[in-house]
């Protein structure tokens, strides 16, 4: 099948596509590489591609594919928070036109990569699919929106496919620190402590990222009927963890590091568990093979690797939000995210120039 995948530079993007190309797919991207500088170590695997803002794409850019994965996205809360009105436009607005472009276009499969996050203030209680939504942040918000929306557009040539995400983690060429794993293993390796920036009791659901990624390639291969107009929950019921349970693993993970709580640290008013019975029992292709444990070992081996300094993953390379207020003020970003000084290339089937 010939794929599209957006964000396919980033953070799970650079991870699903090579785990694309093993089953045998053509795989093109879109990605406007906000993070071209934020290359954590080597393993980028390039395929065809267009450098363009997810706002910007054209109808020509989806003619042809089979399937459209969309991961495009200001993809953590700070980044939500810094203009909320602008991650409307990028993370809703944008996605529903990509999904009716993509429809037009004669894509029979629209994957997207939404998020637990949709829950919020969930609580304690398990929550399903069928469980009301309650972000509390825009990026929370703009994700629940986009589910709705495209929702609508769903007929029997166009299958919309939600996969709301549990909380990510793992290495990848494009890590990122601000997921709750990857930081706790971060301070503890840079610092010898677990820094927790909460009271510890909110509850995460996790997920590796190749496991995010083997469940796409499920909702891909499973039968129409099976993944038409559905949302599921990724990740296992085994997952879902407080933050301070996490804490234990790294201590336990990281050689003599110790827990710290953060003077400040406060209630997380994002508190979620999931159920993620409903994807494991109708897409019998997907099956994770990662826990926290071994997810956290595979971090910390990767980050005494390039011996992690503190200022690497809480400075402008690495942090999302510091690294786009960096380019920002540089001026190599207008105020409406889009670069001020790239070519632009004109087709994904052409590779671009990094």
């Amino acid at each position: 099948m010939r794929i599209l995948v957006t964000g396919h530079y980033g953070y799970i993007g650079t991870v699903l596509v090579p785990m694309l190309l093993e089953k045998g797919h053509e795989v093109a991207g879109i990605d406007s590489d906000l993070f071209e500088q934020s290359t954590f170590g080597e393993g980028i695997v390039e395929v065809p591609w267009v450098r363009k803002d997810i706002r910007d794409v054209e109808l020509s850019d989806l003619e042809g594919f089979d399937a459209v994965m969309h991961l495009a996205a200001l993809s953590n809360d700070p980044l939500g928070d810094l203009n909320p009105d602008l991650t409307l436009q990028i993370n809703h607005l944008a996605s529903v036109r990509l999904a009716a472009l993509s429809k037009q276009a004669g894509v029979s499969r629209f994957i997207f990569s939404s998020s637990c996050s949709n829950y919020g203030a969930g609580g304690e209680e398990l929550l399903n699919e069928e469980s009301p939504f309650n972000p509390v942040t825009p990026y929370g918000i703009s994700k629940v929106r986009v589910e709705q929306d495209v929702a609508k557009l769903a007929d029997r040539d166009f299958s919309p496919i939600f996969l709301r995400n549990a909380t990510a983690y793992g290495v990848s060429p494009r890590l990122r620190f601000d997921l709750v794993l990857n930081n706790l293993v971060a301070w503890a390796y840079a610092t010898g402590k677990v820094l927790i920036k909460s009271d510890g009791t909110p509850w995460r659901p996790i997920v590796h990222i190749a496991d995010i990624s083997r469940a796409f390639i499920a909702a891909l291969h499973a039968p129409r009927e099976v993944v038409h107009n559905v949302a599921f929950n990724v990740g296992r019921n085994g997952d879902n963890y407080r933050i301070r349970e996490l804490a234990e693993i790294v201590r336990e993970t990281v050689p003599g590091c110790t827990i710290e709580y953060a003077k400040d640290g406060g209630p997380d008013k994002r508190c979620y568990r999931v159920d993620s019975s409903k994807i494991l029992g109708a897409l019998p292709e997907f099956k994770p093979q990662w826990d926290a444990r071994r997810g956290a070992r595979e971090l910390y081996d990767a980050y005494r690797n390039v011996g992690l300094r503190v200022e690497d993953f809480e400075g402008p390379k690495y942090k999302r939000i510091d690294h786009i207020k960096h380019l920002l003020k540089a001026g190599r970003l207008g105020p409406d995210l889009r670069w001020t000084n790239v070519q632009i290339s004109s087709s994904p089937l052409t590779t671009a120039a990094r």
